[in-house]
Parts: C-alpha cells; structure tokens; sequence
C-alpha cells in the first residue's frame, strides 16, 4: 500500500528536489555552474508546485512527488516535477508506479487532458510518452571545421525581414510535427517567441545572426545566443535550408555554430529539437551532441 501526504513547508521538500535536478544535469554533461544556473530558472516558481511525501505502508516517507499545471498558449498542461522515490525502500518500484498514477490523476482532476514530463536519463516509467522535445548539449574544446567552399558571414539588415518570416515559418512546422500544440498555438508561440528573444533584431545584446554561403550563394543560417548559461551558449536556429538538403552541409551548420560560440568566448552549445525529427536527431548525435533533457507529454 502507498499513500501520499501533502507537504506545505517548501524547505521540507525544495532542497532536496534542486540537489537532484543538479545532479542529473550534471550526470548528462552539464558543467555544475551552468546545472546550478538551469535549475535555478527551472525553480522561479517553485512555490506554486505541489509536493507530496510518498509514505509506504507504515507510514514512512519513502520519497516525493512534485506537480504543477502550467499554461502553454493558452492551453492547461500538467506537469510531473519529479517522481523520486529511494532506491532501497522501493526495490521493484511499485510506489514509484502508485506515485506516478496519483500524479496523473492530481493533473486530470485540475481539468488538463495532457501530462509533461521532463527526464535526464531514460525513465521505463515514461516510456508510453510520446517524445516531443529534446535538448541537446556538447561541450566544444577545438570547434569543427567548416567543409571546403562553405562560409559564414553576418546576417544583414537587409535580409533580416525575410529571415525573421522564414524562421517563424519553420519554427511553427517543427512545433506542429511534435504534436505539442493546435495551428493558431503554434503559430503565436512561435510569433511571441521570436519577439521576445530578438527584441532589437540584429541589434539584441549577445546575438549572433550568421549566414551560411556555399560558391556565394546563402544556403542556411545559424541563430546563436551567448551567456545563456555560465559559459553556454543556445542555438536557435542552426539550419540548411531544405532546398540544399541531402548534400551533407547540415554539418557544415554546427560546424558554424560551434565557432561561433567559441568566438564568444563560451565553452558549450545547447539547442532544442522538437520531436518527430529523426533525421535531426540522428545528425546531432552523429557530430557528438548528446541529450541533456528529453520532453514527454501523453495525452490523457
């Protein structure tokens, strides 16, 4: 038999919980100042979460489980903070199991018809949840070098509106084929994101806008942000356009990318695929950029 006892003192649960979440950032390959600074974010709204003691049969806290309902464009979504329970206390995970279908029915009765989960590692658990997003993560020491006849040169202004359109485009493609939202969602996630992240456009601090050319002619770009972490970089666009695919020049494009983020000065590039794109997937690991974190949601 498992039960669950709601925890209302946030030090009785939070520090435990960020020790965690640290060490399985750090285990994925994350340096610890940048881990701290994720999970930092990760925990500005903290105290709007439930957390409930897993208590075992007689009543001994065995471990935690932590939610949240969110609202993503306006859409409820729930979320499974964490489902943690000790290793020795639950050998064959059956309050790990009791845990996991009391968060699905916390989520369901606050009216959501979907449950994320965010994982670290491989979690059997999870395994029915479709993927719908991953971070990928490597650390750069000497950055790859570009393929002969392929350049880089910054974006210009003049090229900037039509970028802008084709990145919204695409943008909204990739979260359509991940199945996270409806057409109009994804659309206006993909409109706000844009503004929010390029408020002055080519001008916004610590933004580097590059084109990609091959015999002079553009043939993609890479969209890169310094300082997003201590000493990380995040790429938001590192794309060929679909014209030139199939030519082997996506490598060229991390290729671009990891010189860009040395250039700046940082030591790593972090970037999110959405679900669905396995030939993305294939290319990043093939030029050794492993998941740092893989996004799950199941439709209830």
């Amino acid at each position: 038999m498992t039960d669950f006892s709601v925890i209302t003192d946030p030090a009785a649960w939070q520090p435990d919980f960020r020790r965690r979440l640290i060490d399985g950032y750090q285990a994925a390959g994350l340096p610890g100042p940048a881990a701290d600074a994720h999970v930092t974010k990760l925990m500005e709204k903290a105290d709007e979460w439930t957390a409930a003691a897993i208590l075992d049969q007689g009543g001994r806290r065995i471990g935690q489980v932590v939610v949240s309902v969110t609202d993503q464009q306006g859409q409820g979504i729930g979320r499974i903070r964490e489902l943690w329970t000790d290793p020795e206390l639950d050998e064959q995970d059956t309050h790990r199991r009791a845990a996991h279908a009391w968060a699905r029915d916390w989520c369901a009765d606050r009216g959501v018809d979907q449950v994320m989960v965010q994982l670290t590692a491989p979690d059997e658990l999870f395994a029915e949840y479709p993927v719908r997003g991953q971070v990928r993560f490597k650390l750069i020491t000497t950055p790859t070098e570009t393929p002969p006849g392929v350049t880089q040169r910054p974006l210009t202004e003049a090229e900037y509106a039509d970028w802008l359109a084709r990145g919204i485009e695409a943008y909204t493609g990739d979260i359509l084929r991940s199945g996270s939202l409806e057409p109009e969602q994804a659309r206006r996630k993909a409109e706000e994101d844009f503004q929010r992240l390029l408020p002055e456009g080519l001008a916004t601090p610590d933004t580097a806008l590059v084109v990609l050319e091959a015999d002079g002619e553009p043939i993609g770009n890479a969209w890169v942000r310094h300082g997003h972490l201590p000493g990380v970089s995040y790429g938001y666009d590192l794309v060929v356009h679909p014209e030139f695919r199939g030519r082997g020049l996506g490598r060229a494009a991390m290729a671009v990318g990891e010189q860009t983020v040395r250039a700046a000065g940082d030591r790593a590039l972090m970037f999110t695929v959405w679900g669905g794109n396995e030939v993305a997937m294939s290319l990043y690991t093939a030029v050794g950029f492993g998941v740092l974190e893989e996004t799950r949601t199941l439709v209830l």
